[in-house]
């Protein structure tokens, strides 16, 4: 697909002692950029086939591959309740897809839903095939944050670590930074009836999000060197609620 180039222009005729400026407009056909080819890692997952419907609103992109171990075969379309199949059916090989967009030689990235413990490998793949990847995975551990960074450094490739895909969270977040130039103490509550993890991902990237501002809080704390505080606020068997504090300074 081309698309047509226009642009404007003033031509200069000398008429005895007077000059005269005309306008004229010349246009060219240029081919048009193409779509982003994004393969969706954990296509078959509730929020795996929400990414498949947003991209395929999306413009300037396109999916181009469904990588998933459960419905394989299955259109990608007609799991996600298209009105029409994507042509695309599930596969249970990253390699092969990648493979076929690098082919191509065009601009992919790789959408990873799956699980902490293939994640690693999954972005190590898209990079050998010069994609690059955005990878959100619940309770993914530092460690693996970490080396996912210093691998991505060392490959000159981009990576986003997303730890929510959440609006509000993200709203919060921002929220959060705002008022902490304000403050000298800076403390993050949560509250949860059943809980999983302390702290939580949202918890821990708000913190590094503050401590990335080069301001010390809880300076009334004697001899403190902790960015950010944690407050965990439980509830108890008889449904009261009781607090428990910690301290936590991000890595």
């Amino acid at each position: 697909m081309a698309a047509l180039s226009c642009h404007f222009h003033y031509t200069v005729h000398k008429v005895s002692k007077n000059v005269i400026t005309r306008p004229f407009i010349s246009c060219s056909m240029q081919p048009s950029q193409s779509n982003i080819k994004v393969v969706i890692n954990g296509a078959a997952k509730e929020i795996g086939r929400a990414a498949v419907i947003a991209v395929t609103k999306a413009r300037g992109m396109e999916v181009a591959g469904a990588v998933d171990s459960h419905f394989v075969g299955e259109d990608i379309g007609k799991l996600c309740d298209m009105e029409e199949p994507l042509e695309i059916p599930i596969i249970n090989d990253l390699t092969m897809v990648l493979g076929s967009i690098s082919q191509s030689k065009e601009t992919g990235v790789v959408v990873d839903f799956t699980d902490p413990s293939t994640v690693y490998d999954n972005v190590k793949q898209a990079t050998a095939f010069g994609m690059r990847s955005v990878v959100y995975v619940p309770r993914i551990k530092l460690d693996s944050v970490g080396a996912l960074s210093a691998f991505c450094d060392k490959a000159s490739m981009g990576c986003l670590i997303a730890p929510t895909l959440s609006i509000g969270s993200i709203l919060l977040q921002q929220a959060a930074i705002t008022a902490s130039f304000h403050y000298n103490n800076a403390e993050i509550v949560e509250s949860k009836a059943n809980p999983i993890d302390f702290p939580s991902t949202d918890a821990i990237q708000i913190s590094k999000n503050l401590s990335n501002l080069g301001q010390i809080y809880n300076r009334e704390d004697i001899s403190t060197d902790v960015v950010v505080r944690f407050s965990f606020l439980l509830n108890n068997h008889d449904g009261d609620q009781s607090r428990r504090f910690k301290n936590f300074r991000p890595l």
